[in-house]
């Protein structure tokens, strides 16, 4: 039996594509269970969906192929959470809301460490950031 493979992507809907049942089509046809990890879709307008996908590695590229034939933008959801280096201060707030340990403090240089690969998107670390350095590019 094949291990299961995991990973969290960004699908960005088109205002004609918001409609349809695409994850649905996900699970049912290529077996793929999936975590909803952020939502904003409203009818007949574009869309952002963040999901942590996963099942073995054949069904789970072909469902992101299904879903790039399908005319949707998909994206590893890393690459949508950034920390803006300019603005950070390092104070730390951004950790106690860190439920994945993607932010921590290093010992050594009392600094804020950003892991974007152990980061799930939940965007708490947004909304706690007093320096707003913290950012999300789901939209």
């Amino acid at each position: 039996m094949e291990e299961k493979y995991s990973h969290k992507i960004v699908i960005r809907y088109t205002a004609d594509i918001v409609d349809k049942p695409i994850v649905c089509r996900l699970a049912k046809e290529f077996d793929l269970d999936f975590n909803i990890l952020h939502a904003r879709i409203l009818p007949k307008r574009e869309g952002v969906l963040a999901l942590d996908l996963s099942g073995t590695k054949d069904n789970f590229y072909k469902g992101i192929a299904f879903l790039k034939e399908a005319g949707l933008k998909v994206e590893s959801l890393s690459k949508s959470v950034t920390r803006n280096e300019d603005r950070c201060v390092h104070c730390g707030a951004c950790q106690a809301f860190c439920s994945t340990e993607a932010l921590c403090m290093d010992p050594l240089s009392v600094k804020t460490i950003f892991d974007p690969d152990k980061c799930s998107g939940c965007s708490v670390c947004v909304k706690a950031c007093p320096a707003r350095a913290m950012e999300i590019n789901l939209i």
